[in-house]
């Protein structure tokens, strides 16, 4: 009889998620079985189970790309991970290898890649299969809840602090303090960045004045775009957009000084207008930022790992998961939330 085990099934887009038991996944060459500890919730999970994008998944599916455990067993051909290591399960679950992208560490932009949680199931359950060569190896002992969101909203910021080109000492502005926003401020400031911070929530701004943003400036108190042009000595030398608001990405290109640099990492709805005249005078290079690469994976959780970066996760047991996601798309989450199976 095939082992079981309880997991969140999506049965139907739009739909809450069904607490079901499946049958447990066996791995295959190259591949692990991992017992998750937690799966942080990513507002992409959301859209994948209300099939809100272009490519949706294929019907039923378990979500999450966010899962960290241990390895409870190995397939045919894994000598790079052990039985027992702590790993996380990320957003990236196999790649071609021989593509251009990939050749060229671009994985993230392979034709051919398959993504945790969305083609593949993924870690709402008590076990997930991975892709040994894919996983995140994390510390000895790690804290399982905290470490959840860094394979995603980790990874996905610091790649992204990254595709600014702010060097040390220069300007960052974070636009959005939420899961991904309040990781992104700490990555900043552990890569010597000068740190401010934009969001529309008081308690947001607090949250990133103590992750250590030198100033937090509210998007709709005032002329939010003169302050920071004001405290930065002529605008940001790179504006990271985490928020899914067609608004503050528009905001955020009007920030940047000449020759500054805009990666935009949130995923609104719809398209947002350029300022063709102002991108073109003050050479502003607007650049999209997808996850980063297993290289990035690696260096994200080296932060992590040393204290430098600390996600604000609070946890609930995965029969709550429907619960977890209209607070979160009501905007009630401060930080992230992780599942325990």
């Amino acid at each position: 009889m095939a082992r079981k085990m309880k997991a969140a099934v999506a049965r139907g887009f739009g739909r809450p998620l069904a607490i079901e038991d499946v049958p447990v996944p066996e791995p295959g060459p190259g591949q692990v079985l991992v017992k998750v500890a937690a799966c942080g919730v990513c507002h992409s999970d959301v859209h994948a189970v209300d099939g809100d994008w272009p490519l949706k998944p294929k019907i039923p599916f378990i979500p999450g790309h966010e899962g960290v455990g241990v390895v409870a067993e190995l397939g045919p051909g894994v000598g790079r991970v052990r039985e027992g290591d702590p790993v996380c399960v990320p957003w990236l679950h196999h790649a071609c290898g021989t593509c251009e992208y990939c050749t060229t560490g671009w994985e993230p932009l392979c034709p051919g890649q398959t993504n945790t949680g969305y083609n593949v199931d993924g870690g709402y359950a008590e076990y997930v299969l991975a892709e040994a060569a894919f996983v995140g190896l994390l510390p000895k002992d790690p804290d399982f809840v905290a470490m959840a969101p860094i394979a995603c909203a980790g990874v996905t910021t610091y790649k992204g602090v990254k595709e600014t080109e702010a060097r040390p000492g220069e300007w960052l502005i974070v636009s959005g303090v939420g899961g991904l926003g309040h990781v992104a401020v700490q990555y900043a400031r552990a890569m010597a960045l000068r740190v401010g911070a934009i969001d529309v929530a008081d308690e947001k701004l607090e949250l990133a004045r103590s992750l250590g943003a030198e100033f937090a400036v509210n998007a709709h108190a005032g002329d939010a775009v003169a302050e920071v042009i004001e405290r930065t000595g002529g605008g940001a030398h790179g504006v990271l957009a985490t928020a899914a608001s067609v608004a503050s990405f528009t905001q955020a290109v009007a920030m940047a000084r000449p020759r500054g640099t805009v990666a935009l990492c949130g995923l609104p709805a719809g398209d947002f207008p350029t300022p063709i005249f102002d991108v073109v005078l003050k050479r502003i290079t607007i650049r999209g930022s997808i996850v980063g690469n297993r290289q990035d994976l690696s260096e994200a959780v080296a932060f992590a790992a040393s204290g430098q970066v600390k996600a604000t996760v609070h946890s609930a047991p995965l029969e709550d998961v429907n619960d977890v996601f209209a607070r979160l798309k009501a905007g009630e989450i401060d930080g992230r939330m992780a599942l325990i199976p």
